[in-house]
């Protein structure tokens, strides 16, 4: 490390505040379900998903490798571009969770890492192969394989717990839930702690202190392990209420359901290298655990503004990345503006963010901006709306026809006489 400059080591830093905004942004993924259906405590959740997170950060590397040897061609990046990158997945991870939509963090990174080396070097710099098959496509399987293995989980629970009294389920299913969120929790360590593992050491073959094709030294792992954990115990509680709330009404056997299904699409990409989204699989799940029950919905208005966000996840960040690419290349004064740029933004999102604080004390409230079918204010969804326009009243309820036949008016009054007549 005695090799290490002044720039690597901002870099070094950037990347583990980014690695902090993963955790605190990702969360959800593990957690969300759990403190919806009250399967355990808000705080008790975080510190649990923390741990599990540090656990799973030293489980393997084949994700870090993908990104660190594969994404792009390592031997023609300089440490701007990094840092570069590495503004653009905070910005959005951060704007993100303020308005409290569920994105790639992920995503972000490769996005950013991507405009940046665009911007320097051209798209020669980017290996399309891995991007497509490693990265995009993961994108739209994840999600459908998660949400398929979600729903017929969810059915299959309901099936099995038929005839067992509804109280005893629940409690069952919610000391499932527990075991499987800290499942997500260890894969969610093994998949995205491993990203900053793998930028970290791009950063360090790009400022020569490793060889190309190195691993993550030991001292990464560690500090990276570390960061996601502490963002992770700090709690995303935003895109927790959006995630627990917002998407649809889960009950202990649709979480289980959700969080097995989300868990094992994770671990299996992780093992085979994929560097697909945490979000994406256990969004994915969740909405396919809610069809799973006899009339469960999906809040399609949520849904349809988190499809959007993760849309645009890749190109937001590239384009960010690209700009401070550019800027952060003029030289040192380029370096320093780009820094108190991305401080600046920090800052001034998390200004915004205080006017509505949500914590661990209000994050299964319904009636808020983000935690439903809603516009933001607590009025329903155009679904909900048409669906409601349509329903017809309970049978055998007497019709309220005040609310359809107008009442007579009354007949207008006689023109007063003239007092001369």
């Amino acid at each position: 490390m005695e090799h290490i400059t002044l720039l690597l080591a901002i870099v070094i830093v950037t990347a583990l505040v980014f690695d902090f905004t993963n955790g605190f942004h990702d969360t959800a993924n593990a957690m969300a379900t759990t403190i919806s259906t009250g399967a355990l405590k808000p705080k008790t959740a975080v510190a649990m998903s923390a741990v599990l997170n540090l656990v799973g950060a030293f489980l393997s590397v084949e994700v870090a490798k993908t990104i660190s040897k594969g994404l792009v061609d390592e031997t023609g990046i300089a440490p701007e571009v990094i840092l570069a990158a590495l503004v653009g997945a905070i910005l959005w991870n951060l704007l993100t969770w303020l308005i409290g939509l569920p994105s790639s963090s992920s995503h972000a990174l490769m996005g950013g890492l991507i405009g940046a080396t665009i911007a320097s070097i051209g798209v020669s710099g980017v290996n399309g192969g891995v991007v497509v098959t490693k990265v995009l496509i993961p994108a739209i399987a994840a999600p459908l394989v998660a949400g398929v293995a979600a729903y017929f989980s969810a059915r299959l629970t309901y099936k099995i717990g038929k005839n067992t009294a509804p109280k005893a389920q629940a409690k069952g299913y919610r000391n499932g839930q527990i075991a499987s969120a800290g499942l997500v929790s260890l894969a969610h360590g093994t998949n995205d702690a491993q990203k900053t593992m793998g930028i970290i050491t791009l950063a360090l073959v790009a400022g020569g202190v490793l060889a190309p094709g190195s691993n993550p030294p030991m001292w990464v792992i560690l500090s990276a392990g570390l960061a996601i954990a502490l963002g992770t115990y700090l709690g995303g509680w935003r895109i927790i209420r959006t995630m627990g709330k917002g998407l649809t009404d889960l009950q202990p056997q649709q979480g289980f359901a959700a969080q097995t299904s989300a868990a094992t699409v994770i671990l299996a990409s992780s093992h085979l290298g994929f560097s697909l989204s945490t979000t994406h699989s256990c969004s994915g799940a969740v909405m396919g655990a809610g069809l799973g029950r006899k009339g469960g919905v999906v809040r399609w208005s949520t849904a349809t503004r988190m499809f959007v966000a993760w849309g645009l996840t890749l190109p937001a960040a590239g384009l960010v990345a690209a700009v401070a690419e550019f800027v952060a290349r003029q030289g040192d004064w380029g370096v320093a503006a780009v820094a108190i740029f991305l401080v600046a933004s920090c800052a001034a999102i998390w200004v915004i963010s205080r006017r509505q604080v949500v914590n661990h004390t209000n994050v299964n409230d319904v009636d808020a901006p983000g935690s439903g079918d809603t516009d933001g204010a607590g009025e329903p969804g155009v679904v909900t709306t048409a669906i409601a326009a349509v329903t017809p009243p309970p049978a055998g309820a007497p019709a309220d026809l005040s609310a359809t036949i107008p009442a007579p008016s009354a007949p207008p009054a006689e023109p007063a006489r003239s007092a001369a007549v």
